[in-house]
Protein backbone atom coordinates (compact mmCIF):
# COMPACT_ATOMS: atom_id res chain seq x y z
CA UNK A 1 0.00 0.00 0.00
CA UNK A 2 1.56 3.33 -1.14
CA UNK A 3 2.36 6.27 0.68
CA UNK A 4 2.72 9.78 0.95
CA UNK A 5 4.24 11.35 3.54
CA UNK A 6 4.29 14.78 3.65
CA UNK A 7 6.55 17.77 6.01
CA UNK A 8 9.44 14.94 6.80
CA UNK A 9 12.50 16.68 8.09
CA UNK A 10 16.04 15.02 7.18
CA UNK A 11 17.01 13.66 10.22
CA UNK A 12 13.63 11.46 10.02
CA UNK A 13 14.18 10.54 6.39
CA UNK A 14 16.39 7.56 7.20
CA UNK A 15 14.08 6.02 9.86
CA UNK A 16 10.96 6.39 8.21
CA UNK A 17 12.35 4.99 5.04
CA UNK A 18 13.10 2.16 7.00
CA UNK A 19 10.04 1.54 8.70
CA UNK A 20 7.71 1.87 5.80
CA UNK A 21 9.93 0.39 3.37
CA UNK A 22 7.23 -2.48 2.84
CA UNK A 23 4.41 0.24 1.54
CA UNK A 24 6.81 2.05 -0.91
CA UNK A 25 6.74 5.51 1.21
CA UNK A 26 7.08 8.53 -1.03
CA UNK A 27 8.74 11.09 1.12
CA UNK A 28 8.14 15.18 0.96
CA UNK A 29 9.62 18.17 2.75
CA UNK A 30 7.04 20.14 1.63
CA UNK A 31 3.46 20.45 4.08
CA UNK A 32 0.35 19.33 3.37
CA UNK A 33 -1.92 22.23 2.07
CA UNK A 34 -4.84 22.95 -0.41
CA UNK A 35 -1.77 23.26 -3.14
CA UNK A 36 0.03 20.54 -2.11
CA UNK A 37 -2.94 17.76 -1.48
CA UNK A 38 -2.89 17.00 -5.26
CA UNK A 39 0.22 15.18 -4.86
CA UNK A 40 -1.33 12.35 -2.45
CA UNK A 41 -3.45 10.96 -5.13
CA UNK A 42 -3.36 7.61 -5.66
CA UNK A 43 -1.83 7.27 -2.29
CA UNK A 44 -4.20 5.26 0.15
CA UNK A 45 -2.13 6.55 3.25
CA UNK A 46 -1.51 10.19 4.13
CA UNK A 47 0.90 10.75 7.03
CA UNK A 48 1.05 14.25 8.42
CA UNK A 49 3.35 16.43 10.81
CA UNK A 50 1.97 18.39 13.50
CA UNK A 51 2.23 21.99 10.77
CA UNK A 52 0.02 20.34 8.05
CA UNK A 53 -3.25 22.04 7.27
CA UNK A 54 -6.05 19.03 7.39
CA UNK A 55 -9.23 21.25 7.43
CA UNK A 56 -12.50 19.85 5.51
CA UNK A 57 -11.41 21.14 1.89
CA UNK A 58 -8.07 19.72 2.35
CA UNK A 59 -9.38 16.64 3.47
CA UNK A 60 -12.14 15.97 0.75
CA UNK A 61 -9.21 16.47 -1.41
CA UNK A 62 -7.62 13.66 -0.14
CA UNK A 63 -10.71 11.54 -0.39
CA UNK A 64 -11.65 12.60 -3.77
CA UNK A 65 -7.58 11.12 -4.69
CA UNK A 66 -8.07 7.59 -2.74
CA UNK A 67 -7.05 8.54 0.36
CA UNK A 68 -8.53 6.01 2.70
CA UNK A 69 -6.08 7.08 5.91
CA UNK A 70 -4.45 9.98 7.57
CA UNK A 71 -1.54 8.81 9.70
CA UNK A 72 -0.52 11.58 11.83
CA UNK A 73 3.31 11.59 13.19
CA UNK A 74 2.53 13.18 16.68
CA UNK A 75 0.62 13.20 19.36
CA UNK A 76 -1.48 16.54 18.90
CA UNK A 77 -4.41 16.94 16.09
CA UNK A 78 -5.80 20.50 16.33
CA UNK A 79 -4.94 20.35 13.12
CA UNK A 80 -7.32 17.85 11.91
CA UNK A 81 -10.91 18.20 11.40
CA UNK A 82 -12.37 14.92 12.67
CA UNK A 83 -15.63 15.99 11.93
CA UNK A 84 -15.04 16.14 8.35
CA UNK A 85 -12.70 13.14 8.55
CA UNK A 86 -15.25 10.76 9.71
CA UNK A 87 -17.95 12.23 7.64
CA UNK A 88 -15.52 11.46 4.32
CA UNK A 89 -15.30 7.65 5.58
CA UNK A 90 -11.47 8.34 6.51
CA UNK A 91 -9.74 6.88 9.33
CA UNK A 92 -7.69 9.04 11.06
CA UNK A 93 -4.15 7.69 13.15
CA UNK A 94 -1.94 9.46 15.48
CA UNK A 95 0.69 8.90 18.08
CA UNK A 96 -0.25 8.68 21.58
CA UNK A 97 2.20 8.37 23.30
CA UNK A 98 6.44 8.68 22.61
CA UNK A 99 9.58 9.99 25.36
CA UNK A 100 7.86 12.81 27.90
CA UNK A 101 11.57 13.03 28.85
CA UNK A 102 12.17 14.47 25.16
CA UNK A 103 9.92 17.23 25.90
CA UNK A 104 10.74 18.04 29.76
CA UNK A 105 13.95 18.13 28.94
CA UNK A 106 13.53 21.07 26.28
CA UNK A 107 11.43 22.41 28.67
CA UNK A 108 14.25 22.89 31.13
CA UNK A 109 17.00 23.80 28.60
CA UNK A 110 14.08 26.48 27.51
CA UNK A 111 14.02 27.47 31.52
CA UNK A 112 17.71 26.86 32.55
CA UNK A 113 18.86 29.03 29.18
CA UNK A 114 16.60 32.33 29.50
CA UNK A 115 17.46 32.56 33.34
CA UNK A 116 21.10 32.31 33.21
CA UNK A 117 21.55 34.80 29.80
CA UNK A 118 23.27 31.61 27.64
CA UNK A 119 22.01 33.23 24.50
CA UNK A 120 23.22 36.58 24.93
CA UNK A 121 26.63 35.14 26.34
CA UNK A 122 27.54 32.99 23.66
CA UNK A 123 26.93 35.74 21.06
CA UNK A 124 29.15 37.67 23.18
CA UNK A 125 32.16 35.07 23.32
CA UNK A 126 31.94 34.87 19.60
CA UNK A 127 32.80 38.35 18.93
CA UNK A 128 35.54 38.08 22.03
CA UNK A 129 33.29 40.14 24.58
CA UNK A 130 33.67 38.09 28.15
CA UNK A 131 31.69 40.77 30.27
CA UNK A 132 29.17 39.48 32.24
CA UNK A 133 27.47 42.93 32.81
CA UNK A 134 23.61 41.57 32.63
CA UNK A 135 24.02 37.94 32.31
CA UNK A 136 23.12 37.49 35.98
CA UNK A 137 20.57 35.14 36.62
CA UNK A 138 18.95 33.14 39.73
CA UNK A 139 19.67 30.00 41.96
CA UNK A 140 16.61 27.56 40.62
CA UNK A 141 16.91 25.99 43.77
CA UNK A 142 14.93 27.31 46.30
CA UNK A 143 12.01 28.36 43.59
CA UNK A 144 8.67 27.86 43.29
CA UNK A 145 7.85 26.05 39.92
CA UNK A 146 4.46 25.66 38.52
CA UNK A 147 3.33 22.93 36.35
CA UNK A 148 0.18 23.65 34.27
CA UNK A 149 -0.50 20.03 33.07
CA UNK A 150 0.46 17.70 35.30
CA UNK A 151 -0.09 14.26 32.85
CA UNK A 152 3.08 12.67 31.45
CA UNK A 153 5.04 15.31 30.48
CA UNK A 154 4.08 17.55 33.22
CA UNK A 155 5.15 14.64 35.84
CA UNK A 156 8.84 14.33 34.05
CA UNK A 157 9.30 18.40 34.19
CA UNK A 158 8.36 17.96 38.02
CA UNK A 159 10.79 15.28 38.86
CA UNK A 160 13.55 17.79 36.78
CA UNK A 161 12.54 20.32 39.30
CA UNK A 162 12.38 18.29 42.26
CA UNK A 163 15.72 17.18 41.70
CA UNK A 164 16.15 20.87 41.56
CA UNK A 165 14.91 21.49 44.79
CA UNK A 166 11.94 23.79 44.09
CA UNK A 167 8.69 24.24 46.06
CA UNK A 168 6.27 22.43 43.63
CA UNK A 169 2.68 23.47 42.28
CA UNK A 170 0.01 21.98 40.49
CA UNK A 171 -2.58 22.38 38.42
CA UNK A 172 -4.92 19.81 36.47
CA UNK A 173 -8.57 18.42 36.00
CA UNK A 174 -7.23 15.31 38.24
CA UNK A 175 -4.15 15.45 40.57
CA UNK A 176 -1.79 13.01 39.35
CA UNK A 177 -0.65 10.94 42.29
CA UNK A 178 2.76 10.81 41.27
CA UNK A 179 3.55 14.42 41.29
CA UNK A 180 1.75 14.90 44.80
CA UNK A 181 4.18 12.37 45.92
CA UNK A 182 6.85 14.62 44.93
CA UNK A 183 5.28 17.14 47.55
CA UNK A 184 3.37 18.91 44.57
CA UNK A 185 0.98 21.04 45.91
CA UNK A 186 -2.78 21.56 43.40
CA UNK A 187 -4.29 25.02 43.58
CA UNK A 188 -6.34 27.00 41.50
CA UNK A 189 -5.00 28.39 38.33
CA UNK A 190 -4.76 31.88 39.68
CA UNK A 191 -3.37 31.09 43.08
CA UNK A 192 -0.42 29.18 40.96
CA UNK A 193 0.16 31.87 38.25
CA UNK A 194 0.69 34.38 41.19
CA UNK A 195 2.88 32.22 43.32
CA UNK A 196 5.13 30.79 40.35
CA UNK A 197 8.55 31.84 39.63
CA UNK A 198 8.86 29.63 36.74
CA UNK A 199 5.75 28.87 35.37
CA UNK A 200 5.90 25.57 32.54
CA UNK A 201 3.08 24.60 30.71
CA UNK A 202 2.26 20.94 29.63
CA UNK A 203 -1.59 20.83 28.96
CA UNK A 204 -3.75 20.03 25.30
CA UNK A 205 -4.84 22.87 22.92
CA UNK A 206 -8.46 22.26 23.44
CA UNK A 207 -11.38 25.09 23.08
CA UNK A 208 -11.00 25.37 27.03
CA UNK A 209 -7.27 25.86 27.08
CA UNK A 210 -6.94 28.47 23.91
CA UNK A 211 -5.08 31.20 25.32
CA UNK A 212 -4.88 29.94 28.86
CA UNK A 213 -2.10 32.59 29.12
CA UNK A 214 -4.02 35.60 28.42
CA UNK A 215 -3.33 39.46 28.81
CA UNK A 216 -5.33 38.48 32.57
CA UNK A 217 -2.99 35.61 33.19
CA UNK A 218 0.15 37.36 32.48
CA UNK A 219 -1.13 40.45 34.49
CA UNK A 220 -1.22 38.00 37.69
CA UNK A 221 2.83 36.45 37.49
CA UNK A 222 5.07 38.14 38.84
CA UNK A 223 6.97 40.41 37.08
CA UNK A 224 10.16 38.27 37.25
CA UNK A 225 8.69 34.99 36.56
CA UNK A 226 10.10 32.83 33.61
CA UNK A 227 7.20 31.80 31.36
CA UNK A 228 8.22 28.33 29.42
CA UNK A 229 6.02 26.78 26.64
CA UNK A 230 6.62 23.69 24.83
CA UNK A 231 2.99 22.56 24.81
CA UNK A 232 0.87 24.20 21.53
CA UNK A 233 1.35 27.96 20.70
CA UNK A 234 -2.53 28.16 21.15
CA UNK A 235 -1.96 28.25 24.75
CA UNK A 236 -0.49 31.44 24.86
CA UNK A 237 -1.40 35.07 23.45
CA UNK A 238 1.29 35.94 21.88
CA UNK A 239 0.08 39.83 21.35
CA UNK A 240 -0.67 39.66 25.13
CA UNK A 241 2.45 38.45 25.61
CA UNK A 242 4.07 41.32 23.47
CA UNK A 243 2.70 43.99 25.58
CA UNK A 244 3.63 42.68 28.47
CA UNK A 245 7.78 42.25 27.56
CA UNK A 246 7.22 45.65 26.63
CA UNK A 247 5.91 46.79 29.64
CA UNK A 248 9.13 45.25 31.21
CA UNK A 249 7.45 42.51 32.93
CA UNK A 250 8.72 38.55 32.83
CA UNK A 251 12.69 38.01 33.47
CA UNK A 252 12.67 35.02 30.72
CA UNK A 253 10.40 33.90 28.28
CA UNK A 254 11.08 30.29 26.46
CA UNK A 255 9.21 28.78 23.40
CA UNK A 256 8.81 26.06 21.59
CA UNK A 257 5.93 26.69 20.16
CA UNK A 258 3.88 29.47 18.55
CA UNK A 259 0.12 29.98 17.41
CA UNK A 260 0.92 30.88 14.42
CA UNK A 261 4.20 28.95 13.02
CA UNK A 262 2.76 26.87 10.27
CA UNK A 263 4.57 27.63 7.26
CA UNK A 264 7.10 29.23 9.39
CA UNK A 265 8.65 27.06 11.88
CA UNK A 266 10.33 23.75 10.21
CA UNK A 267 11.54 26.18 7.15
CA UNK A 268 14.43 28.16 6.52
CA UNK A 269 13.46 32.24 6.23
CA UNK A 270 16.89 33.15 6.88
CA UNK A 271 17.14 34.67 3.36
CA UNK A 272 13.99 35.70 3.39
CA UNK A 273 12.79 37.01 6.91
CA UNK A 274 9.10 36.48 8.05
CA UNK A 275 6.39 38.70 7.60
CA UNK A 276 4.92 38.10 10.89
CA UNK A 277 5.30 41.01 12.87
CA UNK A 278 4.44 39.27 16.36
CA UNK A 279 7.25 36.54 15.75
CA UNK A 280 9.44 39.15 14.73
CA UNK A 281 8.97 40.86 17.95
CA UNK A 282 9.09 38.32 20.62
CA UNK A 283 12.52 37.00 18.99
CA UNK A 284 14.02 40.53 19.23
CA UNK A 285 13.28 40.42 23.07
CA UNK A 286 16.34 39.89 24.54
CA UNK A 287 15.24 37.71 27.63
CA UNK A 288 12.97 35.53 24.83
CA UNK A 289 14.51 32.21 23.67
CA UNK A 290 12.41 30.88 20.53
CA UNK A 291 13.20 27.33 19.08
CA UNK A 292 11.42 25.74 16.43
CA UNK A 293 8.90 22.85 16.92
CA UNK A 294 11.89 21.04 18.38
CA UNK A 295 11.32 19.73 22.12
CA UNK A 296 9.88 16.21 20.50
CA UNK A 297 13.27 15.89 18.76
CA UNK A 298 15.34 12.98 20.06
CA UNK A 299 16.54 9.97 18.47
CA UNK A 300 13.92 8.15 21.00
CA UNK A 301 11.34 10.23 20.71
CA UNK A 302 11.48 10.25 16.69
CA UNK A 303 11.69 6.54 16.36
CA UNK A 304 8.75 6.04 18.77
CA UNK A 305 6.89 7.92 16.66
CA UNK A 306 7.84 6.40 13.73
CA UNK A 307 7.67 2.64 15.13
CA UNK A 308 4.16 4.07 16.07
CA UNK A 309 3.14 5.23 12.70
CA UNK A 310 4.25 2.30 11.13
CA UNK A 311 2.23 0.02 13.05
CA UNK A 312 -1.42 2.11 12.79
CA UNK A 313 -0.71 2.00 8.88
CA UNK A 314 -0.27 -1.97 9.46
CA UNK A 315 -3.38 -2.18 11.68
CA UNK A 316 -5.30 -0.23 9.00
CA UNK A 317 -4.40 -2.55 6.35
CA UNK A 318 -5.01 -5.40 8.62
CA UNK A 319 -8.61 -4.00 9.42
CA UNK A 320 -7.68 -3.47 12.87
CA UNK A 321 -8.04 -0.25 15.54
CA UNK A 322 -5.64 0.65 17.95
CA UNK A 323 -5.47 3.23 20.84
CA UNK A 324 -4.27 5.89 18.42
CA UNK A 325 -7.13 5.64 16.53
CA UNK A 326 -8.95 8.71 16.40
CA UNK A 327 -11.51 8.10 13.90
CA UNK A 328 -12.35 4.58 13.50
CA UNK A 329 -12.28 2.96 9.75
CA UNK A 330 -16.22 2.90 8.52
Amino acid sequence: MEILAYGVQSDERPLLEAALAAHQPHLLDVFLTADTAPLAVGHPVVSSSVNDDLDADVLALLAAGGTRLIAQRATGFNNIDLDAAAALGLTVARVSYYSPYAVAEHAWTLALAVNRRLIRSVNRAREFDFRLDGLMGRDIHGMTVGVLGTGKIGECFARIAAGFGTTLLGWDVKPNPHCEALGMTYVEKDELLARSDVLSLHVPLLDATHHLIDRDALARMKHDAILVNSSRGGLVDAVALVETLRAGRLAGVGLDVYEEEANVFFTDRSGSGISDDVLARLISFPQVLVTSHQAYFTRTAVGQIIDATARNVHDFIEGRTNENTLVPKP
